[in-house]
This record gives structure tokens, sequence and C-alpha cells, in this order.
């Protein structure tokens, strides 16, 4: 089959010059290599930095070309916390999608009609948006599902399941589940609830988080420039990743006596200033707090690392979350602790780390210093059983000829 026009609406999408996930923009550049042409419709008002990234006052909308993959920025209402005002900002830009999708072959005459169109969650107004999009071009709609919606709202314990919300966020969840030529998940945890909504298990196809392994230097991943023993946090601080638990850990850890270890949070999140007050109060003298880096500079900051620590909220990857910094946390050659109990664990499967209890930081900080105990060989083979893991199987060049084969096949059956 020949080149595949491919629209992918995503509202948190964003190239590596900004911090967040760079899932679409990475797969994208991949399939644009291969000769197809991609498409991403994204909020140009950033989740986590809460403030506009690429329009120009007045703008409302533009496409940028970053390194073939063009994106299209829509401006959609600001937010600060996860109130109406977020909904609002969510349902702006499915609405303005949907207007611009049907108008966009017209205002850029380049970008062409699209073969097919996928809508990716969490929240369920974009994939609809999506849905609508390739009805109009009569074209197939492809849903992927990157955190379950209304599932994790429901057990991180944010609505009821009875909850009038949460009922019509169901229907209208089966209703696009059902309308999906194919759904993509990102873990398997995911396919048991997908199936459970009639849908055939030979329809959810799992592809799971990627890694460009092209930002990891192989040959000096392995080197150590620092004093100390550096655990290190790179992600979102929010309350799905219960960073709590790792910062009474540090506590217990230094109340112990070991001064060489050292905590480094690095992102932003709604929990981050409460997260601050918390270290603050506890009297910590081991952590620092940094500012979110561009996704292009993560590898040379994990690489600061001596080991590092993804904390999880103990329903939220259970319930159907998606761990999206583990491929990068490994492939950066360093030691994992991991605090979940999850039925798929890369981290036991590559020995590539420590597995601990969630909401435990007694557990967490023994990990931490059993890791410190370890010499510095035995840290290094951890971490490399941990790239060679996602060398088989988080290469974003693998998972990209996946979804390419996907799309190919999808178009085949129409």
């Amino acid at each position: 089959m020949g080149m595949m026009n491919i629209w992918i609406f995503n509202q948190y999408a964003h190239p590596p010059d900004l911090p967040g996930g760079t899932r679409h923009y990475d797969l994208g550049r991949e399939l644009v290599k291969r000769g197809h042409r991609v498409v991403i419709f994204a909020t140009s008002f950033h989740h986590y930095l809460h403030r506009e990234t690429r329009l120009r006052s007045g703008e409302k909308w533009k496409v940028e070309d970053v390194n073939g993959v063009r994106f299209v920025w829509i401006r959609t209402p600001p937010y600060w916390r996860n109130d109406w005002r977020r909904v609002r900002n969510m349902v702006v830009f499915a609405i303005r999608i949907w207007w611009l999708g049907l108008k966009l072959p017209i205002l850029v005459p380049e970008i062409g009609k699209p073969d097919v169109i996928i809508g990716y969650s969490p929240h369920l107004f974009t994939p609809l948006a999506a849905y609508w999009v390739a009805q109009c071009y009569q074209v197939p709609f492809v849903m992927e599902v990157g955190d379950l919606w209304p599932q994790t709202i429901v057990e991180m314990g944010k609505l009821s399941g009875r909850h009038p919300i949460v009922k019509a966020l169901q229907r209208l969840e089966n209703f696009l589940y059902h309308r999906a030529e194919r759904v993509i998940v990102h873990g398997p945890q995911m396919v048991d609830y997908i199936s459970a909504c009639a849908i055939r298990r030979d329809n959810i196809i799992c592809i799971p988080s990627g890694v460009d392994l092209s930002r990891f230097d192989s040959t000096s991943i392995f080197q150590m420039s620092h004093k100390g023993f550096h655990v290190m946090y790179l992600g979102a601080h929010g309350q799905a990743n219960a960073l709590d638990v790792l910062i009474k850990g540090a506590k217990i850890v230094q109340n112990q006596g070991y001064r060489d270890i050292h905590f480094v949070l690095i992102g932003d999140g709604p929990e981050k200033p409460r997260l601050v007050a918390l270290a603050n109060e506890l009297g910590l003298e081991n952590i620092e707090f940094r500012e979110s880096v561009p996704k292009s500079s993560v590898s040379k900051v994990l690489c600061e690392a001596d080991a590092l620590v993804a904390v999880v909220h103990p329903r939220f990857f259970t319930s159907g979350g998606s761990l999206n910094k583990l491929p990068d946390y490994m492939a950066s050659g360093r030691p994992v602790i991991f605090t979940a109990s999850a039925a798929n664990n890369p981290v036991e499967e590559a020995h590539c780390g420590l597995t601990v209890p969630p909401e435990n930081p007694q557990a967490l900080a023994e990990a931490v210093i059993k890791l410190y105990q370890m010499s510095p060989e035995e840290r290094a083979e951890m971490g490399k059983r941990g790239r060679e893991y996602v060398e088989k199987y988080h290469d974003i060049r693998k998972l990209a000829a996946q979804l390419e084969n996907l799309l190919q096949s999808v178009l085949s059956e129409k």
C-alpha cells in the first residue's frame, strides 16, 4: 500500500522542545521517514506549564512543520487547576478541532484530506471529534486509549461510579469503542476492561509507550560525573504520581544518616507547591525540586542520576493509567525503583531494578538504601538489562512499524 495521510487528534501532544509526552511526534517522525504524511492536532496551551506556547496574540490556530511532522496548534482557554475551567478547555478543543478538521484541506491545501484518523484519549471529547471528522471524510476512525476514562477517575476517588457524569462518560466511551475500526491501548491491563465492553480482543491492539533511542548515547549513558548518590524522579507532579511517598521516604533516609543520598524531583504539576511545602515542613535537607525540562533534554538529565524512581498512585496503573516515563528511565541505563502493584511490571520483567509496595515510604527508603549499598558494577548491570529490554520492546522504530501495519490493515479492509 502507498503513502497514507494520517491525522492524529491528541490535545496534549508535544514536540521535543517542550516538556511532556512526545509519543505521537516520535511515531509520526518515523512514519514520515517511511513515506507517509502525519498531521497532529494539539492545543497550544501547555497542560503543565499553564501558558501559551505556540500562538502569538490574535492567532487562533496555525500549522507548524516539526521535522516533517505537521502540528496544527489550536488556541484553547487557560486553566490552572482540575476544575470547570479545564473541562471548558477540553470541550473548546474538541469543537475547534472538529471545525478546523473540516476546513483545513481548503485553508491549507498542501495538507490534503486524511486517509485515516486517530483520536487519542485520556478525555473522550477528542476522540469524539475525531470520529465526527472521520465520518465527514468517510475514512476509518481509530481510537487510542492512553488512560481509561472514566474508570481512572472513579478509581482515583474523584467521582463515584454512580455519578451521572460517570454514567454519561461510560455511554460515550462504549459508543466510541464500537465505532472505532481498532482500539489501540498502551498496556495489557487495559485489554480486559475494553473487551468487557463487547469489543473483540483482536480489534484491541497494544502499542506500548516507546522511546527514541537515538536521544540516548549508548556509549556514554553509563558514565557518572557527580559526587554522592542521586535518586531522581522526572515527570508530572499530580495526584496520580503519589510523590508524598517519595518525600516521606527521603525523610526516613535522612533520619538514618545517609548524607550522600540526594533526591531530585524534576517537573511541574498541580501538586508541586504542596509537595515543596511538605518537604520544608519535614525539614528535608536532602531534596531538590527543579523545573520541568524539554523532552529533548530528558536523556541528558536522566543520565545525571544513579537511580530513578517511578512512583504511582496504587489505583492509577492497575485501573488503566499508562506510565509513559518508564521506557525513558530504562533507556538511560539506570536502575529503577518502581512503587506499584501492577499486573504488567517492566522493571520486574527486565530485572532492571527493585519493585516495592505502593504507599509505603519505609519500603521505598529501604530500596534506595539497598541500591546505594550495591557496587557500581551491580547497578550498571541492572541498568544494562533495562536498556536491552527497551531496545527489544519499546524502540519507537519498531512501534511505528507496528502502527503502520495496523493502519494499512484498516485501510485495506475499507
